[in-house]
């Protein structure tokens, strides 16, 4: 069986981590298939949203640190093929910030390390009951190498950032959605229906406005309004002169619900 599975449905493509043994961690050969599946699923205008979730009873429990000796050199995802040596650039996390597909994070159990920050790099994050993000990467002797120490400041502030990393916290669904690391808390057993929901509310606007609204908002975070304002003319103009564009007027007036083509 595949260490990573993939179904579409519709607009919506759901990407698992299969490892649920092992707490789904992740080798190197997962973590090449997850950044293919993911580029592939950007290039796919006929592809709204990507869910990412894990199967079992958690997330992701981080990378599989018994790859990572010298008899068995953790090759892929980023990594080298020589012990402890990364490339991060093609990372998942890296490739979750640049693609421009709206990406939601079912989170059904504990997201440690690299997980959380698989986790932290999807827009919108649903947690289950259960979830927990455990910022464990200093008890390692490492850092949050793929996003993390980016993203925690932006969501939380830099202070409760700097009290979860440094600490090593390990954070509850409840505690996650008072900080805002997560958008929603629903029981574990009703986390796939509130998922595909929110999945379903996403790919029902129009592809073309959302991959540019994303993309927007991933510039607004680093340059200042002025640009941004600028930046956010050059989106808006192809949108104006779309199909899309179009139909949403139309549905408007006609107060019925759009049916958007991508084009």
């Amino acid at each position: 069986m595949s260490d990573l599975l993939v179904e579409r449905t519709g607009g919506v493509m759901v990407i698992t981590l299969n490892r649920p043994a092992q707490m789904n961690a992740i080798t190197g050969p997962m973590l090449d298939e997850l950044t293919a599946a993911l580029l592939e699923a950007d290039r796919d205008h006929t592809c709204h949203v990507v869910v990412l979730t894990g199967a079992g009873r958690g997330f992701c429990s981080g990378l599989e640190l018994s790859s990572a000796n010298g008899d068995q050199p953790f090759v892929g995802g980023g990594l080298t093929g020589r012990p402890g040596e990364l490339d991060l650039h093609q990372a998942p996390p890296t490739v979750l910030h640049s693609i421009d597909i709206p990406t939601l994070c079912a989170l059904n159990g504990p997201a440690a390390g690299y997980g959380a920050d698989l986790a932290l790099g999807c827009d919108l994050r649903v947690a289950g009951t259960s979830a927990k993000l455990a910022f464990t990467s200093a008890r390692l002797g490492v850092v949050p190498e793929s996003g993390g120490t980016w993203l925690l400041p932006r969501l939380v502030g830099y202070a409760r950032a700097a009290e979860l990393v440094l600490t090593g916290a390990r954070v509850d669904a409840e505690e996650c959605l008072r900080i805002g690391l997560v958008n929603g808390v629903v029981p574990d057993e009703e986390l796939r229906d509130a998922t595909e929901a929110l999945a379903g509310q996403i790919a029902a606007g129009a592809p073309l406005a959302l991959r540019a609204a994303k993309r927007l908002m991933r510039y607004g975070a680093t340059e200042g309004f002025a640009a941004h304002v600028d930046r956010a003319n050059l989106q808006l103009q192809p949108l104006i002169r779309s199909n899309d564009f179009v139909e949403g007027v139309a549905a408007f007036h006609e107060r019925r619900a759009p049916r958007f083509s991508g084009s």
